[in-house]
């Protein structure tokens, strides 16, 4: 009998205990389900540095995530961070990001993918983390498969935005055709930035070109570095998605109008800033891709069940203005024209309102060094 009564005493133990902690986890699920119902989600906002591409990507997004009801004040507080192109500042903000009390971290640029995805691996527990504007997620050590897009961190997701490089150099080429040394700032120390290059060497071997290229690793050193390619008797520079490069994109322009001499771009920018064309990425169209997505994990959708894919809103502008006093025959051909999404002339910036956003989502490997979407 006394031993019937311990069992008996220890089955009532376990069942009072269990009872507790039954209680205990529906209290916290209580309290838990009341925070989503009632209190604002808190959502930061990382960027590496401000230039228009950048900017855009985050005004489509916000615009995303209001039309699904995230406005800051709302169900949403937001708080925005900018490392204003400084790595050491970027890291800081990681660090803070990822041991922060935010339901999601929401970043722009592939610096601020790899800063915060560090960083997210030692966060207990990992923060969900949303990405966008970044050339090729698959190559920059942030754990995102290129063979399998479903393979990533489960607690991120996002999208990438390879730029048509191949299709740049050949538009180049059909409004010079004797063109055959392009200049390009780019800056080594960028894993977004050593993509792009690789694929431009690669690109610009198999049409004849000589890829003149000239380093410059901070903003300072893009004055020195232009200097340098002019003197190497470029007939254009490139402006690849390079982070200084794109800052410095003005000053670029600057001396390359001196020299005579065009520059292009895969940085289309709502304002004319006198290159002769720019092809790439609708930034501000990605940016509302990327706010859908940081919408449904905010209302509850697994970042694990997300692949990251390429996607790629592409828009062409060109510019008339900027084939005034060039040292070689520059054209725009009519037809070249005619398919532009924007057209700059003295007139103004027309924007073709019935023009379709060419969009590219399937992934084609550039001689083995990336992976790149055309518009061919």
């Amino acid at each position: 009998m006394a031993v019937l009564k311990k069992i008996a005493f220890g089955i009532a133990m376990i069942v009072a205990s269990a009872a507790v902690l039954l209680y205990s986890d529906l209290s916290s699920r209580r309290k838990s389900s009341t925070r989503s119902a009632k209190l604002p989600l808190k959502v930061a906002v990382v960027q590496q540095t401000s230039i228009p591409a950048l900017d855009d990507g985050l005004s489509g997004a916000l615009a995303a995530l209001k039309e699904r009801g995230y406005v800051d004040g709302g169900r949403m507080i937001l708080r925005q961070y900018n490392a204003q192109g400084d790595t050491s500042t970027a890291n800081a903000i990681a660090k803070d990001v990822t041991s922060g009390d935010f339901d999601l971290v929401f970043t722009l640029s592939t610096v601020s993918l790899q800063t915060v995805a560090n960083a997210n691996r030692f966060a207990t527990p990992p923060r969900h983390h949303v990405f966008a504007l970044v050339s090729d997620p698959y190559a920059v050590g942030v754990g995102v498969s290129r063979e399998n897009h479903s393979v990533h961190p489960p607690y991120m997701t996002g999208v990438g935005s390879l730029p048509p490089v191949e299709d740049i150099f050949r538009l180049a080429r059909q409004l010079l055709p004797s063109l055959s040394r392009v200049g390009l700032v780019w800056d080594p120390s960028e894993a977004n930035s050593v993509v792009t290059t690789r694929m431009a060497r690669s690109v610009c071997a198999s049409l004849g070109i000589t890829l003149v290229e000239a380093n410059a690793e901070n903003s300072t050193a893009v004055s020195d570095a232009t200097a340098s390619l002019l003197a190497r008797n470029v007939q254009a520079i490139w402006i690849s998605p390079d982070l200084i490069a794109s800052h410095g994109l003005d000053l670029i322009v600057s001396k390359a109008r001196a020299a005579r001499i065009p520059v292009f771009t895969s940085l289309p920018r709502e304002t004319p800033n006198g290159t002769l064309f720019e092809l790439g990425a609708n930034y501000n169209a990605i940016g509302r891709v990327a706010g859908n997505l940081a919408a449904d994990v905010l209302d509850g959708r697994d970042p694990a069940g997300i692949p990251v894919e390429n996607v790629i809103p592409v828009t062409l502008q060109v510019n008339r203005l900027a084939l005034a006093n060039l040292r070689d025959r520059w054209e725009l051909p009519d037809a070249v024209v005619e398919r532009a999404d924007v057209v700059v002339d003295a007139s103004g910036r027309h924007v073709k309102s019935n023009a379709p956003t060419k969009t590219t989502t399937k992934a084609e490997t550039v001689k083995g060094s990336a992976t790149t979407t055309g518009t061919r």
